[in-house]
């Protein structure tokens, strides 16, 4: 397939700002894959479609405030330094981007507060830099007193101090997302419970989200798309229970093309999970044959995205882009803050 194949016009007035609330009451697309019918459902009803013996997966990442603003050494000038991903713990060195970049060079210092600056020691991209930071104890820490939610791009307001709580899933507890995995975001604890007392394990995977979600794919030939590289981690006793539910019948739900693509990155030849921890830059596109997901809860994403082709991939194709257009027709709320679909 191409990239023109996943493109369509999507109102701006249906990217959603902030969330609903509470957050298991938005919209909830149900695709039946067997009798391609589609139903339209609030996300709290979703603990009916599970039975006795099936699983959910969840990605317990959590989102940083991975956007902080400082000032330059001797200039003063303003520099905004978001966080991308932490390379060395021990010597504190870090993948950013820098805004504006033309002012920051190698050796330059951004100072934040009194406490926390940070070095250049590399250039990366045009806006991508490598920096060390000098700070007495943990970075995450500090960060999470000084920083700011890194919304995504595409939600055109500033942030509010609601988001700090908005903007993390319930179950979140590893930090390194530049972004939540937002399927996830609409679980509460007693949404989590009812599906728990069902006989469901509900259980965890780990992939941090990177600013490649973002990323726009700019070549026609979907096959020379490279993905970003992102951590995860399998852990042996999530792999222990999917196997279990594959080997009893049960069905495997899957939260979110984040936990999808780790669970897809770890898989025997014979189509069981095994545990895995390091670095993955999966890219799943139709046609695609899924060896773990049964059923996958996910948002509505974004025209020509890497994460409606998976859904495509899972869903078929055709029966997805027609969703998408009833989802517009009928004003189904779109993107990180918007409704969910669960494909059956």
């Amino acid at each position: 397939m191409k990239l023109s194949d996943f493109k369509f016009v999507l109102p701006k007035n249906l990217i959603a700002k902030y969330p609903t609330s509470p957050r298991d009451k938005c919209n909830l697309m149900v695709l039946n894959r067997a009798d391609k019918t589609i139903e339209k459902r609030k996300f709290s009803d979703i603990h009916e479609y599970f039975s006795k013996g099936d699983s959910l997966v969840i990605n317990e990442t959590r989102v940083f405030p991975a956007r902080l603003f400082g000032k330059k050494e001797k200039t003063n000038a303003k520099i905004e330094v978001f966080l991308l991903r932490e390379l060395n713990k021990e010597d504190k060195i870090w993948d950013v981007i820098v805004d504006p970049a033309r002012k920051v060079r190698i050796g330059n210092k951004i100072y934040f507060n009194d406490h926390l600056n940070c070095e250049i020691i590399d250039n990366t991209t045009s806006r991508g830099r490598t920096v060390r930071f000098n700070y007495n104890g943990d970075i995450f820490e500090a960060v999470e007193k000084i920083g700011t939610v890194p919304l995504p791009p595409y939600i055109k307001r500033d942030v509010v101090p609601n988001d700090r709580k908005n903007y993390q899933t319930v179950f979140a507890k590893h930090n390194g997302s530049v972004a939540a995995p937002t399927a996830g975001l609409h679980f509460t604890t007693t949404l989590l419970k009812k599906i728990h007392k069902k006989g469901v394990k509900i259980i965890p995977v780990t992939l941090h989200i990177g600013l490649g979600t973002f990323r726009p794919v700019e070549v026609e030939d979907l096959t020379k798309h490279r993905m970003d590289s992102e951590f995860y981690e399998i852990p042996a006793s999530t792999s222990e229970v999917i196997n279990k539910t594959i080997s009893s019948k049960g069905k495997v739900f899957v939260c979110g093309t984040s936990t999808v693509r780790a669970l897809e990155s770890s898989v025997t030849a014979g189509g069981f999970s095994t545990p895995s921890k390091g670095w993955t830059d999966k890219f799943i596109f139709p046609p695609y044959d899924f060896k773990i997901a049964d059923k996958i809860i996910t948002n509505f994403h974004s025209s020509e995205s890497t994460l409606l082709m998976l859904v495509a991939a899972f869903g078929d194709y055709d029966f997805v882009m027609k969703a998408y257009k009833k989802a517009i027709k009928e004003n189904y709320r779109f993107l990180s803050y918007g409704d969910a679909m669960l494909i059956l």
